[in-house]
């Protein structure tokens, strides 16, 4: 276990406010040559599953389809700590992050499909969040769930 993990834990609870804060994360799924394909995402943490969308086509798609197993990180890089006696190598970062395995599946019951993207929409534009999704968009949009194995986070102040 790497000496941060042991040392900057992060709490069930921080790690629960960091992926409800955090705009972005980024989601490891495998080609098919075994390389990973890497994705900036938006997502929503519900019920200790992480949701992404995206279009309905496309190689995280193929990916998730192949091979459910993926990989997950939000992280939250909060100021810069620089050494008092301005050493370049003891610069330190002040910062948040977690990462998750699991496995993803497309979601396709309209329903959790409706209640992910509502939930997206209230996070990323809470400002539209009273408006009614159409039942074509819903249709029409990927929806990701990652059934959550294992997740972990760290912090450094």
């Amino acid at each position: 276990m790497q000496y941060r993990m042991k040392t900057h834990p992060l709490s069930d609870d921080r790690l629960k406010d960091l992926l409800n804060r955090v705009e972005t994360g980024s989601l490891a799924t495998l080609n098919e040559d075994g390389t990973p394909y890497n994705t900036p995402v938006h997502f929503v943490s519900i019920n200790n599953n992480i949701y992404v969308h995206g279009l309905p086509k496309g190689q995280k798609i193929d990916n998730i389809i192949r091979n459910s197993k993926v990989g997950f990180t939000a992280y939250d890089m909060q100021a810069l700590l620089l050494d008092e006696n301005g050493k370049p190598c003891d610069t330190n970062t002040k910062y948040e992050s977690a990462i998750a395995t699991g496995n993803a599946a497309l979601v396709t019951d309209l329903e959790e499909k409706r209640e992910v993207l509502q939930n997206i929409v209230a996070k990323y534009t809470p400002q539209l969040a009273h408006i009614t999704l159409p039942d074509n968009m819903v249709k029409g949009t990927a929806v990701i769930r990652i059934i959550v194995e294992e997740l972990t986070g760290k912090y450094y102040e």
